[in-house]
């Protein structure tokens, strides 16, 4: 019985080794490119925490720069974040403090370029279509009408696209459009039913071409009997 238990237990060992030998390094090289894998996925978020954190710091930088108005030290710890970190989110809210902040102090092309660098390059839609709006409002201001309008080309999340609509018939305006912004102005209407304020705000600028939101049509100006 213990001879025929040996043969049995040889045999499986020799299919064990045959099947070693046949797939071993398939085995093998499976665990390396997942255990490395695993290695590497470790190290990678390891690596996004660490560069998190550091952001975190650079950033709180930033925004003690722009509390105290100091423009210099605004550009220059922006400037710093944004090579050092600037896949970070930290990075983009960095950019859009420090654009305020020099617009504030007259720097307007640098502010344009910070809001211009997050409209490109944020990952997050959000932080692009705010980049968006605030770039747009500032070449609507120094009489950049065409560039104004085309960072309002590209469609916005719908969170944003009421502002959007609303700012896009803003600068039709000034460049006498007026039927296209009435337009505008209308689809912003429409889209802003959550937001009650800005809403009459737009109506009252429909108002004002002397239209009436719900059918931006000419009121009319008589009793019909």
């Amino acid at each position: 019985m213990a001879k025929a238990l040996d043969l049995e237990e040889q045999e499986q060992l020799d299919q064990i080794k045959h099947f070693w030998k046949k797939y071993g390094n398939l085995i093998s090289w499976v665990l390396i490119v997942v255990l490395g894998s695993y290695a590497s996925w470790n190290g990678y978020k390891y690596w996004q925490r660490d560069q998190a954190a550091k952001a975190a710091v650079l950033f709180d930088e930033v925004e003690r720069a722009v509390t105290a108005g100091d423009v210099v030290r605004v550009e220059r710890s922006f400037a710093d974040m944004k090579d050092k970190f600037g896949g970070t989110q930290y990075a983009h809210q960095a950019a859009l403090l420090a654009a305020k902040a020099l617009q504030v102090k007259d720097k307007s092309e640098a502010a344009r370029a910070a809001l211009k660098w997050v409209a490109e390059v944020a990952p997050d839609p959000a932080y692009r279509d705010i980049a968006r709006l605030r770039l747009s409002a500032l070449l609507l201001d120094a009489g950049s009408h065409d560039e104004a309008l085309a960072q309002l080309t590209a469609p916005f999340t719908p969170a944003m696209a009421g502002l959007s609509a609303d700012l896009r018939g803003d600068v039709l305006h000034a460049k006498g459009q007026k039927t296209e912004a009435a337009a505008a102005y209308q689809t912003a209407w429409q889209q802003l039913v959550d937001s009650a304020d800005y809403r009459r705000l737009v109506e009252a600028k429909l108002n004002a071409m002397g239209l009436e939101p719900q059918t931006a049509s000419t009121p009319s100006t008589g009793n019909t009997k």
